[in-house]
């Protein structure tokens, strides 16, 4: 029952997480907040962390039995997955993405300006961009898997990847509608979420 109940309140916290910045939602927000549309993103940032932080204790605090113990060579292992996937999310957070606007705050910088209507020259290709199309994603999903110890944490992993994975494909329809044949020409040339490989539909 208390995997169950893990199960369901992170697939709950997952879906609510998606629906606040699920198209139909922003669309919405777009048309009833108009010029203030540009404090969403901080809401959403700010209702997130404050959704997740009482779960992520919920979850450590459940009695769970350890199923996975590292010991040399595995040990070294999965420090070294724990710490590359951690530096490839700060590389791709600070390099490759616009940090400010992750957060909400050049959205906020920008209030009352006029916005950009041609954004198809805007799909950065530099560093790990040039990789993979979500290195985020990839250094979180080597992140979750190299702290596995317990069964609750095969069950919670279990989840939050399955949820990366549907918000990837999520993402990538929005990114299509925004930059159009630009972004599925990308799609084309680099692949989603697995680096050096390519896929065929993205």
């Amino acid at each position: 029952m208390k995997y169950l109940m893990a199960v369901l309140l992170w697939a709950g916290y997952c879906a609510f997480h998606s629906y606040l910045i699920s198209i139909r939602i922003t669309d919405l927000m777009t048309r009833i907040l108009k010029n203030y549309f540009a404090f969403y993103r901080l809401f959403y940032i700010v209702i997130s962390f404050v959704l997740i932080v009482p779960l992520i204790n919920y979850t450590a605090q459940i009695e769970s039995n350890i199923i996975i113990v590292y010991t040399p060579p595995w040990s070294v292992v999965r420090l070294l997955v724990t710490w590359g996937s951690l530096l490839i999310f700060a590389w791709a957070f600070f390099f490759n993405y616009d940090s400010l606007s992750f957060f909400g705050i050049r959205q906020i910088l920008s209030f009352g300006k006029p916005k950009k209507t041609d954004r198809s020259s805007e799909i950065k290709r530099n560093g790990l961009l040039g990789i993979v199309r979500h290195p985020m994603y990839f250094a979180l999903i080597l992140y979750l898997w190299s702290q596995t110890f317990r069964v609750m944490d095969v069950v919670t992993n279990t989840v939050l990847t399955i949820y990366v994975l549907i918000g990837t494909k999520l993402e990538e329809d929005k990114l299509i509608l925004e930059f159009g044949d630009t972004y599925v020409k990308y799609q084309r040339e680099v692949p989603m979420l697995i680096p050096f490989t390519k896929t065929k539909t993205g």
